[in-house]
C-alpha cells in the first residue's frame, strides 16, 4: 500500500481538520498525520507523499515549520511534496488572496524556504473568537476590524473553502 504522511502546525486546530479532509480524498493511501511541533525522528523516505500544512498567526509561520525544513531539506527535496496555508487572509477570494501567487504569506514563505513544494495551496482558516484568551481575541479583532471581516467575538466563522480543499486533494492523489 501506499504511504503519506500528513504534518501540521496549527494553534486552534484548523490546519489538521483541513489534513483530516485531505487524509479522505486519498483513496489507496495509508496515512500518518502527525503534529509538526512533536515529530522526532521521522523518516520520510518511507513516503510516497509528504503533505505539509501551517497556519499563520500575527502574519507568521510558526518557527517549528522552518526547523523541521531546515532538519529535512534533503528528504523533502527527494519526495513528492505539497504545502498548503491557512489563513484569514484567504477568505478573499475575490482578491485572490487564497492563490499562491496572490498570498503575501506564501510569497515569504518562498523566499525564507530552501524548501520549494511541488505543488502549493492556500486556504482560508477558522474565526474562532470563544476559543481565543482575551489578548488574542482583541487582537484579532482589531485585526477583523480593520481588514473587514467579523468583529461579533461571540461568533466561530469557517470560511475553509471545503471544495477547494478537495481539489487540492485530488493534485495529490494523480501526482506520480
Amino acid at each position: 500500500m501506499k504511504r503519506a504522511v500528513l504534518l501540521y502546525s496549527s494553534r486552534e486546530g484548523q490546519t489538521k481538520k483541513i489534513l483530516a479532509h485531505i487524509e479522505q480524498e486519498l483513496e489507496g493511501y495509508q496515512c500518518d498525520t502527525l503534529d509538526l511541533h512533536q515529530v522526532d525522528g521521522l523518516d520520510l523516505s518511507k513516503y510516497q507523499k509528504v503533505v505539509i500544512g501551517a497556519s499563520i498567526r500575527y502574519g507568521k509561520l510558526n518557527k517549528a515549520l522552518y526547523t523541521f525544513i531546515d532538519q529535512h531539506l534533503d528528504e523533502l527535496r527527494a519526495s513528492k511534496t505539497f504545502f498548503f496555508c491557512v489563513n484569514l487572509t484567504a477568505r478573499k477570494e475575490d482578491q485572490g488572496k487564497d492563490t499562491p501567487e496572490g498570498s503575501a504569506y506564501i510569497k515569504t514563505f518562498l523566499s525564507k524556504s530552501p524548501w520549494q513544494p511541488e505543488v502549493i495551496g492556500v486556504f482560508a482558516g477558522a474565526l474562532l473568537y470563544p476559543r481565543y484568551n482575551l489578548f488574542d481575541r482583541f487582537m484579532i479583532r482589531l485585526i477583523m476590524s480593520m481588514t473587514g471581516g467579523e468583529t461579533d467575538t461571540t461568533k466561530e466563522v469557517e470560511y475553509t473553502n471545503w471544495e477547494k480543499v478537495s481539489l487540492f486533494a485530488q493534485k495529490i492523489a494523480k501526482s506520480s
